[in-house]
């Protein structure tokens, strides 16, 4: 390694040691040191240092904030009611990327909000690629069940009221469609649950049984490639996105099933109406809980034969004759109203044992609720 020397320089500018030193001759002045006299530097390089570092630290800092927050911490304001954001999801994209981008467009609050939910309801596989359209105020569970679905494209609006049963779907199906899915084909994709269990594991209860009770009601769009078998998924992805949020714990606690809670949420979207589903929904609870544990409702009889039953076909001895077996139907009787379904997961605590419905002239019905047979008869005398 070469050795270091000190240079002999000329001052630019020579105090007064550099000034008697030239004074003693031009030769000793090339030869004089004065490596050690230096100028007063500026302080500015020095203070521009420190405010660039400043600057760094200060940036490097507020970056690894921003990650935190999109990641985990705080929520960013979301988007207001009445505007929009456009995402385009890429094939492949996981939820931590689908995150992200609803984060930027201010359609979550945090990244982790969205991978938790999408975990929650089991739909991380089923996130599609595509453009979407959302507007503000639309619910977490809303954005996942659009993800899952597809994206918008132009065709048909398909429209299950809440109280379908698969027959009726499949009918408006083909109606929508204009045959090009048949009642047939749509009944025939629906008819075992047992299917698409591996994509839903909430069927598995189902067993071979059909879909009855899970195509949820709701308005899908049918677009000229979709098929039965597409539709199903879109109503199966949609009910499962909706019942997620569900507290299942009082039903548990009777001894009922999550399927149970469906069946019997189809009985209680067929005897009444919302403003009484909780009311309706404990008269059969304490039904079920008493010594004789039979529903007797005649809406489970009316979808075996499809129509308003006799007094004989309720008590004659079928599967769905709930005057003549105790406990639940084999399967749901329609597609229930998440309604419904929150009324089944927490009613209202009464001792009513009975309830009926005289109907209106405007159409509508008046309720009537007892707790012994013999109130029960005066109301219906009356």
């Amino acid at each position: 390694m070469p050795s270091h020397r000190k240079q002999v320089t000329y001052s630019s500018r020579p105090n007064h040691a550099a000034r008697s030193a030239h004074a003693k001759g031009e030769r000793q002045f090339r030869t004089y040191d004065t490596s050690y006299i230096r100028p007063k530097r500026s302080k500015a390089p020095l203070v521009f240092a420190a405010v660039l570092a400043v600057v760094v630290v200060g940036g490097l800092a507020w970056g690894a904030l921003t990650l935190f927050n999109s990641c985990s911490g705080t929520p960013a304001e979301l988007l207001a009611e009445g505007e929009e954001a456009t995402i385009v999801v890429s094939e492949g994209s996981g939820a931590q990327a689908v995150g992200s981008d609803l984060q930027r467009a201010r359609l979550v609050g945090t990244v982790a909000e969205f991978t938790k939910r999408v975990t929650e309801l089991g739909m991380e596989s089923s996130l599609k690629p595509g453009t979407y359209t959302f507007a503000g105020g639309t619910s977490l569970d809303d954005i996942i069940a659009r993800l899952a679905a597809g994206p918008e494209a132009s065709g048909a609006s398909l429209t299950i009221p809440e109280g379908f049963t698969l027959a009726n779907t499949a009918a408006r199906v083909a109606e929508v469609t204009e045959g090009r899915i048949t009642a047939e084909d749509f009944a025939a994709a629906a008819s075992d649950a047992s299917v698409y269990a591996a994509d839903f594991p909430f069927l598995a209860e189902g067993g071979t049984h059909s879909l009855e009770g899970f195509l949820f009601p709701k308005t899908y769009t049918v677009t000229e490639g979709a098929t039965a078998d597409s539709l199903v998924r879109a109503m199966l992805a949609q009910y499962q996105s909706e019942v997620a949020g569900l507290d299942y714990s009082y039903a548990e606690s009777q001894g009922l099933t999550a399927y149970d809670v469906l069946k019997l949420a189809s009985i209680v979207e067929r005897e009444s109406d919302p403003e009484h589903f909780a009311t309706v929904a404990s008269v059969f609870y304490n039904r079920l809980a008493s010594d004789r544990p039979y529903l007797e409702s005649d809406a489970t009889t009316a979808y075996e034969v499809g129509r308003t039953p006799t007094a004989d076909e309720v008590h004659a001895d079928t599967p769905y004759s709930t005057y003549a077996n105790p406990g639940l139907p084999p399967t749901p009787i329609c597609a229930p109203s998440i309604e419904a379904l929150k009324a089944v997961c927490a009613p209202e605590q009464t001792d009513y044992l009975y309830f009926y419905t005289k109907p209106l002239e405007d159409g509508g019905a008046e309720y009537h609720f007892s707790v012994t047979y013999e109130e029960h008869q005066d109301v219906i005398n009356s």
